[in-house]
């Protein structure tokens, strides 16, 4: 059996701004980040990040790249992203580009990074 393509759409750490989160940083978010990769190819999922910059148009291609490695399983998409006002545009752009490579994909959502796997195992059980 083949091990699930997992994408795992976000912020990339280094673009955030930590103020209203005192004590995160982008060292520490990039860490639970990592944690969450960990965590997916211990439970036998294949896991490609997708980090995006606050540049919509830049998140676009970045994910159009991304899917030149083939097709995905579930896409996940970060808390960050979703949830951050002033990444809105981002976060459209990138869920409409992956609706028009992959249409039907299932999206799946976390809370945070320790949230991740088991958003992904939500996303995945959509399959069957």
């Amino acid at each position: 059996m083949t091990a699930p393509r997992v994408l795992q759409i976000g912020m990339d750490p280094e673009v955030i701004d930590f103020s209203p989160w005192p004590g995160q940083d982008a060292a520490a978010l990039r860490a639970r980040i990592g944690e969450a990769e960990a965590a997916l190819r211990d439970a036998g999922v294949d896991v490609t990040q997708c980090l995006l910059t606050d540049d919509a148009d830049a998140a676009e291609s970045t994910v159009r790249e991304v899917f030149t490695s083939g097709q995905f399983d579930v896409v996940e998409i970060g808390s960050g992203l979703r949830t951050s006002h002033e990444y809105t545009l981002v976060f459209e752009r990138a869920v409409n580009t992956v609706a028009a490579l992959q249409p039907g994909v299932p999206f799946c959502f976390n809370d945070s990074p320790e949230t991740t796997l088991d958003a992904v195992r939500r996303g995945l059980a959509q399959q069957s």
